[in-house]
């Protein structure tokens, strides 16, 4: 929700990305962060194939999850 709606400031804010079109799921923190910097030392090839692997058409995958999210008032 926070980098499709820019309230992040980051890679995604800054290239105007707004669509989840990859994910892997894990309970490791410190998996996650190994994966994410072992993914980008990859080639964009071999990122484009992990990604069609998952998601053909490069849907957005996120598009349901918030759909009913709304921000609570301050």
């Amino acid at each position: 929700y926070e980098h499709k709606n820019k309230l992040i400031k980051g890679f995604t804010r800054r290239y105007n990305l707004t669509k989840l079109v990859y994910y892997e799921v894990t309970n490791d923190v410190q998996a996650a962060i190994e994966r994410e910097k072992q993914i980008k030392g990859w080639l964009r090839k071999k990122k484009i194939a992990l990604i069609e692997a998952m998601n053909p058409r490069w849907a957005d995958l996120g598009e349901e999850w918030f759909r009913d999210v709304t921000l609570p008032r301050k």
